[in-house]
């Protein structure tokens, strides 16, 4: 007999909100009140019968759940782990085979959505140890390190796992291998979600993961902390190699806030005049001749995106002149 196969779709909805990445959480309808939310992202089933795409059932369903109007979509990666989908993201499914085909969409603003239980979140609550904006995050040499040692311990492999991911001994840190880092806290038993999918796959009762340790971040249901892993990880990528920043920037923007758009997302520092000089170089924007005087402090000028370039040429993205600690 042939399983049943229920799609499921999800969203890593991404917007700015001053100057800080956040990302659209939402509270499952049939979660316990008496315990302390756990969030997830928008997800919901995909009706072959009565819907027309994916991206169309996704933007319906996210519009229904949270009262928000998706822009910028793109397909992420289809999850199809077996046992993936428990707990609190069947969908209805009952004993059904989920499988989760992943969005990335980008917001250019952070609008309230006034949908119950729905609430936009900082991704450094989910994943702390990525944000080295102010340096190098003491968590990880302080906690992160000691307990992958300790898991690590006779083991050459494991050992360079760790050490290249979390730039340990002098490694250097890559941003882009966000979902390698969370798998290898998830495999190693420190992400919160560990303990719970294990017990679960023995039989256990399939209770919300707990925070262990808020250097391990915030869980979230299911598999969504890996969904937004990814999501997070393939913008981080995009960055440098197409203008996909400038979806999550308004109509008009001065070049600062561009670059703290552009660091709140990679996770790190950038030197400024550097940054200034990429940006010109590219010719992705130009000067409104106005200036923005409402920030406070000495008024700077407003720019645009040149969005009618992608049209006429290939339109690179923005590399990343890193600050040197």
């Amino acid at each position: 007999m042939n399983p049943t196969i229920v799609i499921g779709l999800s969203a890593v909805i991404v917007a700015l909100r001053e100057g800080e990445a956040c990302v659209l959480t939402v509270r499952p309808q049939d979660s316990d009140p008496q315990t302390p939310a756990v969030a997830g992202l928008p997800f919901g089933p995909f009706d072959p019968e009565g819907q027309r795409t994916f991206d169309l059932a996704l933007r319906d369903f996210v519009t229904r759940q949270t009262r928000f109007e998706l822009g910028y979509v793109e397909q992420l990666y289809t999850f199809g782990d077996k046992g993936r989908d428990a707990p609190l993201a069947d969908v209805g499914a009952g004993g059904a085979r989920v499988i989760s085909v992943g969005y990335l969409a980008l917001a250019p603003a952070a609008l309230e959505t006034q949908a119950p239980d729905t609430a936009w979140s900082k991704w450094t609550r989910f994943f702390p140890w990525e944000d080295w904006r102010a340096g190098r995050p003491a968590l990880i040499d302080d906690l992160i390190a000691p307990a992958l040692a300790a898991w690590a311990a006779g083991s050459p492999g494991r050992q360079d796992r760790a050490r290249l991911l979390f730039a340990l001994d002098g490694a250097p840190w890559n941003e882009e291998r966000v979902l390698d880092r969370y798998e290898l806290l998830y495999e190693a038993g420190l992400a919160p979600e560990a303990g719970r999918d294990r017990a679960l796959a023995g039989g256990g009762a399939p209770v919300e993961a707990r925070v262990l340790e808020p250097a391990f971040g915030q869980p979230m249901i299911s598999d969504h902390r890996r969904i937004l892993a990814t999501g997070l990880g393939r913008l981080r990528g995009k960055l440098k190699y197409r203008p996909i920043i400038f979806e999550l920037m308004g109509e008009a923007f001065t070049l600062s806030a561009l670059q703290r758009g552009v660091e709140a997302v990679a996770g790190v520092p950038l030197h400024k005049q550097n940054f200034r000089r990429v940006v010109e170089r590219t010719g992705l924007v130009e000067g409104l001749g106005r200036m923005d005087a409402g920030a406070g402090g000495r008024p700077a000028e407003l720019f645009r995106f040149r969005r009618d370039l992608i049209a006429a040429r290939p339109a690179l993205g923005l590399s990343l002149p890193k600050l040197r600690e």
